[in-house]
């Protein structure tokens, strides 16, 4: 018999996937950072109103987010992360 073990990030990062794709509105902006961090690796800028991730595509396309009142993400740009995200998986797999 074989044992498959999933590493808990990838497991909280599923929970969180399902979360987000739910209800964009009610994530955290430390949440959705740390998700781009695990996704597309160390923001090329934060520390300022935006934290900016490169995305592996031509051009100079990127994800951008920033926090709303209250600690959230901005919910359009949650739905840019996970169209990135999205698009990110899709290639994965046909590749």
């Amino acid at each position: 018999m074989v044992s498959l073990v999933i590493p808990c990030r990838y497991v909280e990062q599923a929970k969180l996937l399902a979360r987000v794709r739910a209800s964009p509105q009610s994530v955290t902006y430390s949440e959705l950072f740390n998700f781009c961090c695990d996704v597309f690796g160390d923001p090329r800028q934060h520390g300022t109103s935006h934290a900016v991730f490169k995305t592996p595509w031509p051009g100079d396309p990127r994800v951008n987010i920033q926090k709303s009142k209250g600690g959230k993400a901005k919910p359009y740009q949650v739905d840019q992360v996970l169209a990135a995200y999205d698009k990110l998986m899709k290639e994965a797999d046909n590749g």
